[in-house]
């Protein structure tokens, strides 16, 4: 093959690595580093906090959208030019995001930032793939699992240490310097390999309709289907009937034209089928457990967000340890193997949290999310090897791309699941405890004269501390009840794990030293 006016095989991989996960980073973090900041920003911006919500919405809307879009976009407008054009359309809404006056002018700006951050996940890791050599694929996939698992950790954590120090715009500010870096990078490091020719196929702009109606009423059914008591609600059935028809038709459509915006003949290879369903069951548990445990440490256990994000730190910590040498592990022992040992790391680390009890201390937690943290690199790094063995370098974009987003979904769906769960299994607890708190059991006569001794020696007259002693008391049932929901969806999420075990048999070995992109 004649030499190539631009390549980057002369360049160290880590330089392209660097380049192009300086964004992602920037990008995954974005998805969880507002959260903590929404009563700031609607006190800010004269909103309520359901209103403020939409600006979480409305990014996760727009990056569900663009994000199976990302191999076709690359394919016609040129890789390193789509990549460039996303971070720097990314920076500069985060830009605007912090200048903004009004909540409208904010969410309008969240929807580009989620648009043009959409397809930097699949682009980051299909140029990763193709930069290292076969031997070393397994080291690319452990830099690339390191972003995508610990920025989500760090997002509440990061995102509550900048807004109490300085204001929820610089959660934004921040962006930009990031960006810049990023974009020069880029421009110096990465170029399209040579079988990535820009070409125009035509647009499939019934493709494109679908996939906006199917993915964004999707998108906003899973994140508003809580709030709105799912399907008792005619907003949440009418985006579940939309959904239904979108990607109905778009999966229809999509197999049946010539130039298709998704390929969906990718699933033809059964290790890439198998792996991306693995990887939507590994998002859902994986999302779901990290929207739960601030949940049960703030709302049950009485931590403070700073508390509450560094009893969580060690799960990110030994992510952080474990992803190196497991990416060298890749290059030796068979991935499935690896991927077995961390799916059955996971499941004992969710059958761990879901024995714990209201006197738990730190070091309860400790041991648990360090297990989890090592298992998930013992997962996503061999998964996405693995997943990507038999794939085709000419088609590697679009199976990131699909690969990606079928993680997106697994994640939204696994947090409005594992909520739904929750608050239905603390009903349940609630009515079953609450047969035994009643007016006539002898203990709980004794518990209440304790309790109204207690608020009469802080002054308060009989009347009103028969009053509080009866509400402390409830309050008692309440907080152990929500204890034994967070154990049960605990519970679920493990036995979740274990289901995935068969499948991992269906998958075909790879080829030694984790190649990725053998034909």
């Amino acid at each position: 093959m004649p030499p190539q006016p631009e390549s980057s095989n002369h360049i160290n991989p880590w330089l392209i690595a660097i380049a192009v996960m300086s964004s992602t980073f920037m990008e995954v973090l974005d998805t969880t580093v507002v959260n903590v900041s929404l009563p700031h920003i609607a006190g800010s911006l004269s909103a309520t906090t359901d209103e403020a919500t939409w600006t979480l919405t409305s990014y996760l809307v727009a990056n569900a959208i663009i994000l199976p879009m990302t191999g076709w976009l690359a394919n016609n407008f040129g890789r390193k030019r789509l990549l460039m054009a996303s971070v720097i359309g990314f920076t500069s809404a985060s830009f605007f995001c912090g200048l903004a006056p009004s909540l409208g002018f904010l969410i309008i700006f969240r929807l580009i930032q989620g648009a043009c951050g959409g397809g930097l996940q699949p682009l980051s890791q299909a140029v990763l793939l193709e930069a290292f050599p076969p031997h070393k694929r397994g080291q690319a996939m452990a830099f690339w699992a390191l972003g995508i698992v610990v920025a989500p950790m760090l997002g509440p954590v990061a995102g509550g240490w900048i807004t109490d120090n300085y204001s929820w715009r610089w959660v934004f500010y921040i962006n930009v310097p990031i960006g810049i870096v990023s974009v020069i990078l880029t421009q110096l490091f990465i170029f399209d390999p040579p079988y990535l020719r820009r070409k125009s196929l035509g647009i499939d702009f019934w493709g494109i309709g679908l996939l906006v109606v199917g993915m964004g009423s999707l998108q906003i059914m899973l994140d508003k289907g809580q709030e709105e008591d799912w399907f008792s609600s005619h907003f949440i059935l009418t985006l579940a009937m939309m959904a239904l028809v979108g990607l109905g038709g778009l999966i229809v459509r999509e197999l049946k034209t010539d130039h298709p915006i998704i390929d969906l003949t990718i699933f033809k290879y059964r290790s890439y089928a198998i792996g991306t369903f693995l990887m939507t069951g590994v998002g859902f548990v994986l999302y779901g457990s990290t929207v739960l445990l601030p949940l049960l440490m703030q709302v049950v256990l009485g931590y403070t967000a700073t508390h509450a994000g560094v009893t969580n730190f060690p799960r990110g910590f030994a992510s952080f340890l474990a992803m190196p040498f497991i990416g060298i592990l890749t290059n030796k022992v068979d991935s499935r193997k690896l991927l077995a040992a961390g799916i059955f790391l996971s499941a004992m680390a969710m059958f761990f949290l879901s024995r714990l009890s209201l006197d738990v201390g730190f070091w309860n937690f400790w041991w648990p999310l360090m297990l989890q943290g090592a298992a998930l690199g013992l997962i996503f790094v061999p998964l996405t090897t693995v997943t990507h063995d038999p794939v085709p370098k000419e088609r590697l974009g679009n199976a990131t791309s699909i690969f990606n987003v079928m993680r997106n979904i697994g994640a939204s769906i696994g947090i409005s699941m594992v909520e739904t769960l929750e608050f239905r299994r603390m009903q349940t607890h609630l009515n079953y405890l609450g047969q035994n708190v009643t007016s006539t059991s002898p203990l709980v006569q004794q518990m209440v004269q304790g309790l109204k001794g207690r608020f009469v020696a802080q002054g308060a007259d009989p009347v009103t501390a028969i009053d509080r002693a009866y509400a402390a008391l409830w309050g008692l049932v309440e907080r152990q009840a929500a204890m034994l929901s967070y154990n049960d969806v605990f519970q679920v999420l493990a036995i979740m794990f274990l289901v995935m075990f068969p499948f991992i048999l269906l998958m075909r070995r790879p080829k030694r030293g984790g190649a990725v992109m053998a034909h």
